[in-house]
């Protein structure tokens, strides 16, 4: 099974940026990035296939980006022009199968969270 580590949450300004990272113990054929604000649901960022291949949600389509370090586990999530709404706790997940089970099935593996704020 795969164990999952967020870091780097921040308290920002509007058009601040953040870069989160995502150390997993093991590589995974999918990885993801979720963030979920206080009393709403869940909502999905950004999703990372084996291939390095990465589907952005519109909301920050343009804003974030995704990277990943494959010797050091490690993923990446560079966040520009942040919003007052893009204030959530920031998840990263992985599914060790296909991304196409991820996005049918969800994913199986998560990491703690970290949080992100940003005032106007």
């Amino acid at each position: 099974q795969a164990q999952l580590v967020e870091s780097g949450g921040a308290s920002v300004q509007a058009g601040g940026s953040v870069r989160l990272s995502c150390l997993a113990s093991a590589v995974t054929a999918c990885m993801g990035w979720f963030r979920q604000a206080r009393g709403k649901e869940r909502e999905e960022v950004a999703t990372i296939d084996i291939f390095g291949t990465t589907v952005y949600a519109e909301s920050v389509k343009g804003r974030f980006t995704s990277s990943q370090d494959k010797a050091k586990k490690t993923t990446y999530l560079q966040m520009n022009s942040l919003k007052p709404d893009d204030t959530a706790v920031y998840y990263c997940a992985a599914e060790p199968r296909v991304c196409g089970v991820a996005s049918r099935q969800g994913f199986r593996y998560w990491g703690q969270g970290t949080q992100v704020t940003v005032s106007s």
